[in-house]
């Protein structure tokens, strides 16, 4: 059997695939904006940006999440991804680290486990909106699985503390746990600056959070030590 790691690849790759596909066919999907314009007879229409047809449809925001009652949106969010970068990495993430945090948890508390980080991305965020921290329109669409990994990230970090993971840039070894600590203190710098994808730092907060907490609920025992 697969492992649910290899599962949660192959569903992300597929949906990256046909939504791309639908797209470049023709069908299309609508994000509202949240903004209108009065036409010359009275009428108002309601402004709408263009996009594939899958990430209309599951997208996170709170104007279609809160507000229009879309609640599937949570876990449907987990599964789409801007572009092919955005794919490539959060996959090799998942990858590296899935693996690990499934053959501790198993695979049905695994599963569970990574869908309530991601959705717990998309609360953090929705908070951080909600008292201004995060400044921008609620219609604003967040994607991606990032969430999911970071509390996936979070849980390694406690499972295998000094496991050793080799940098790109630059290229060295780090403690697991170390690199995790300098993600998230960049992470918690965007928010803080109003930096580039604060969002979506927001949700990498709201994700690790839940994967700290999750590991010590569901596995408080001895942490075990790997290197790789």
């Amino acid at each position: 059997m697969w492992s649910v790691t290899g599962w949660l690849i192959v569903i992300n790759v597929a949906v990256f695939i046909l939504d791309a596909f639908l797209y470049r066919a023709g069908i299309v999907g609508q994000v509202p904006t949240g903004r209108a314009i009065a036409g010359p007879d009275g009428t108002v229409s309601v402004i709408v940006n263009q996009t594939s047809p899958l990430e209309a449809i599951g997208h996170f925001s709170a104007g279609t999440a809160i507000y229009g009652l879309q609640i599937w949106r949570f876990l449907t969010f987990q599964f789409l991804h801007a572009n092919l970068q955005h794919l490539f990495f959060n996959m090799l993430g998942l990858y590296f680290f899935g693996q690990m945090i499934e053959s501790f948890l198993g695979r049905q508390r695994f599963l569970i486990f990574y869908l309530v980080c991601g959705a717990a991305g998309a609360l953090v965020y929705l908070g951080l909106w909600k008292l201004n921290v995060l400044v921008g329109s609620p219609w604003v669409p967040l994607v991606g699985a990032s969430a999911g990994i970071f509390g996936i990230l979070a849980a390694a970090s406690r499972v295998a503390p000094r496991a050793t993971v080799m940098m790109a840039f630059p290229p060295m070894p780090i403690e697991l746990r170390t690199w995790a600590m300098l993600l998230l203190g960049i992470a918690a710098l965007t928010i803080i600056f109003a930096g580039p994808n604060a969002g979506g730092e927001a949700a990498h907060l709201g994700g690790a959070i839940a994967g700290y907490l999750g590991i010590r609920a569901a596995a408080p025992g001895p942490r075990m030590r790997l290197t790789h």
